[in-house]
């Protein structure tokens, strides 16, 4: 079917509209009806139009943490593309920020660092929107958006009403907070606190802190931080680039598990049956227990960087084995078929279970 296009102010709405040329995986099939919203206003007249109608209906960021199925979405997308940020000085020595949802993060991380304000910087390079990042409490070298977030606006899908709800009032944790897994929600604009020092956020993680040549604990200037961190991501494929299949993904497939402590130890004398008692099983320390580290236990289990999934249509990337990569012609099914054989090796080997990241649309795991 061919696409159809109309449009009124602030919106233009199609028909038949592929969603792999949304999505960074570049995977899933057309949506019935595709509706782009550049204000908050269409964003919300949409969702509720598509509510009151008991119509299907998915919002779409930036794409880069969901994996859509190969036969689409039957009802309506909505694709928040709104724009617009601004800055208030708060308190001496403090700048909140205020971005859309459709603002692309990396953007907005690039431009606070310019300004010299620091809180953002260890999370340049993540691919996505402002949207998402505190549905899933985006983090990455040591730092996560619960830690400088002041509130969300958002739509509440049950009563139609825009609200304005707090960090504390999201449930914030690893790679979660209430939001995420349900579509109750739909978040419209985001509010940070950051630093006007030009320094960046202490530096905690350790690969980060060997790159730059600090101890642990020290801050750095913020334009330091970032390109140390887009270059650690560029390394592992974790940078997007049109021409670099290794980085048609969806990031991170699988969190790290966090397991409670009596599971923790219990896993910890599986792996060591395993891998032997002298090998150093990488663990972080979480609430209630411990994380376990996904890439490691991947690997250990068998599957290499590169590791190919049917027809060699998508793999492991070639720099990370957390990466699920679609090297050009594989399909979601394709994707799914590797991640199950990922997910049930690890399962096999050490008898932890394994969780994807990316929102499902239409498919299970």
């Amino acid at each position: 079917m061919t696409p159809v296009t109309t449009s009124r102010p602030g919106t233009d709405v199609r028909t038949a509209v592929p969603l792999s040329g949304y999505t960074t995986l570049r995977l899933g099939g057309p949506a019935t009806r595709f509706i782009e919203a550049k204000t908050a206003r269409t964003v919300v007249d949409a969702v509720r139009a598509a509510d009151e109608a008991g119509e299907p209906l998915l919002v779409l960021g930036g794409g880069s943490n969901v994996l859509v199925s190969d036969h689409g979405f039957n009802g309506t997308v909505v694709h928040v593309a709104t724009k617009g940020m601004t800055e208030d000085c708060t308190t001496p020595g403090l700048v909140q920020l205020t971005a859309e949802a459709g603002e692309n993060w990396d953007d907005v991380v690039a431009k606070t660092v310019a300004a010299g304000l620091g809180g953002l910087e260890c999370l340049s390079g993540i691919p996505g929107l402002v949207g998402a990042t505190p549905v899933q409490n985006v983090g990455a070298y040591g730092v996560e958006i619960s830690e400088v977030l002041v509130s969300v606006d958002l739509l509440d899908r049950a009563s139609g009403e825009v609200r304005t709800l707090t960090a504390d009032q999201l449930g914030l944790a690893y790679r979660t907070s209430v939001l995420k897994g349900t579509d109750r929600a739909v978040v419209l604009r985001v509010r940070f606190e950051l630093a006007d020092t030009g320094l960046s956020m202490p530096i905690r993680y350790a690969e980060l802190a060997n790159t730059l040549g600090v101890v642990p604990g020290e801050r750095v200037p913020v334009d330091r931080v970032r390109q140390s961190v887009l270059d650690l991501r560029r390394g592992k494929g974790m940078v997007l680039d049109e021409d670099d299949h290794d980085t048609w993904s969806a990031g991170s497939f699988f969190t790290n598990p966090v397991l409670p402590h009596d599971e923790l130890q219990e896993a910890l004398a599986r792996i060591a049956a395993q891998v032997g008692a002298d090998v150093r099983i990488p663990q972080y320390p979480a609430d209630g227990g411990g994380k376990l580290s996904a890439a490691w236990l991947i690997e250990r289990a068998g599957f290499a960087k590169g590791y190919p999934g049917p027809g060699n249509r998508v793999s492991l990337s070639h720099s990370h084995t957390l990466a699920l990569t679609n090297r050009g012609d594989g399909t979601t099914a394709d994707l799914l078929s590797l991640a199950r054989e990922v997910r049930d090796g690890v399962h096999k080997v050490f008898g932890v279970q394994l969780e994807a990241e990316p929102v499902l649309v239409g498919v299970t795991l």
